[in-house]
């Protein structure tokens, strides 16, 4: 992934961690997303736009924002998206502005996104801390998908070879989280989070003055 000099500047010492989550549809990324909100309701969590239908129980607003492939377009030409990407036909994105204003504010931010958004937010913040949940098998994510009930068998045949070229993308991220059991991928999901929170830059955008005199010994 392209690291980019202006990018760092703009990323570096600030208080907060930029979170990337990556998973196969099915790999109960959403599950493991909303206990960590639980546990972590400081963490801000990045509602994409997407052209996708709503599924059953799904709030606009809430879950994502449902536009029109038009409104989709209008928005990503005017500059308004930090990332697009198009997955099983469907387009997603996350708004440029709310996360810019989020990272100004320190705060902790959590985008739940595909592996070719990964790359692009990589790109701009290359300090951001990439986290892919996989299943323990193919033929186990094949299960959870007939179990979900949500697709047609063709849809989860295209999920299923979908999801053995994201799994591929595995050696860009920086943790890897294998979710066969939900409580034990919590909670490394949860020390993954915690730890990256104690960055040396992120600590020192928290205690700047402290830092300070630690720079100024040294550097006499």
């Amino acid at each position: 992934m392209v690291d980019s000099p202006n990018a760092i500047d703009d990323a570096r010492f600030r208080a907060g961690s930029l979170l990337v989550i990556v998973a196969p549809s099915g790999a109960g990324k959403t599950s493991l997303v909303r206990a960590l909100i639980t546990q972590r309701p400081s963490i801000q969590l990045s509602i994409s736009f997407t052209t996708r239908q709503p599924r059953p129980g799904e709030v606009d607003g809430v879950d994502y924002f449902f536009v029109s492939h038009d409104e989709f377009e209008r928005r990503r030409a005017a500059g308004e998206f930090l990332e697009s990407a198009e997955v099983h036909g469907n387009l997603y994105a996350t708004s440029k502005a709310w996360l810019d204003s989020q990272m100004s504010a320190g705060n902790d931010v959590l985008l739940e996104i595909d592996y070719q958004g990964a790359e692009q937010v990589k790109a701009i913040f290359p300090q951001a801390v990439g986290i892919f949940i996989a299943p323990p098998s193919l033929q186990v994510l094949r299960e959870r998908l007939i179990k979900r009930a949500q697709d047609s068998q063709a849809v989860i045949a295209r999920r299923l070879h979908a999801a053995s070229q994201e799994m591929a993308q595995v050696p860009n991220f920086e943790y890897v989280i294998i979710n066969q059991d939900f409580a034990s991928a919590l909670g490394q999901l949860l020390h993954v989070v915690d730890a990256s929170s104690l960055r040396y830059f992120n600590q020192r955008a928290r205690f700047p003055e402290l830092f300070a005199s630690w720079e100024a010994v040294r550097a006499s």
